[in-house]
């Protein structure tokens, strides 16, 4: 199955896309509990060597309680990009509400060791609606 990005956002050639899917068998709305998995897929479209170094997360539930989630590089990486390559990685989040959002930037080290901040899309977290 061909993943669809949903979102897109461009900070000075780095393009980061990303997919978003509830995971109803991870969830649990009964306790209060709904899981999204998301796909993120990184391009550096610029003509250096960019390294990822730190990522920062904006969860908003759907209650509007704000979480920010700082943290080195991404799943356990601090890949290197060379110009016209990609990173892709997939991650989840948990809310305690059925609806939220998430958006954020990671930072980027430049070849000259000048950080860049290269934004993540707003994207929804959205559970589909339930019969009571």
């Amino acid at each position: 199955m061909k993943e669809l990005f949903q979102h897109a956002a461009i900070t000075e050639g780095i393009t980061v896309r990303v997919a978003v899917n509830f995971l109803p068998e991870q969830s649990q709305p009964e306790a209060g509990k709904w899981f999204w998995v998301y796909h993120v897929r990184i391009e550096n479209h610029s003509h250096e060597e960019i390294r990822l170094r730190t990522r920062h997360w904006r969860i908003t539930d759907g209650r509007g309680m704000v979480n920010h989630v700082d943290g080195e590089g991404v799943v356990g990486e601090q890949p290197l990009l060379k110009p016209g390559h990609s990173h892709d990685y997939v991650s989840g989040c948990p809310l305690t509400t059925p609806h939220g959002s998430m958006e954020g930037f990671y930072t980027f080290h430049k070849e000259d060791g000048s950080p860049m901040e290269v934004r993540i899309p707003f994207f929804p977290l959205s559970a589909p609606a339930t019969a009571d």
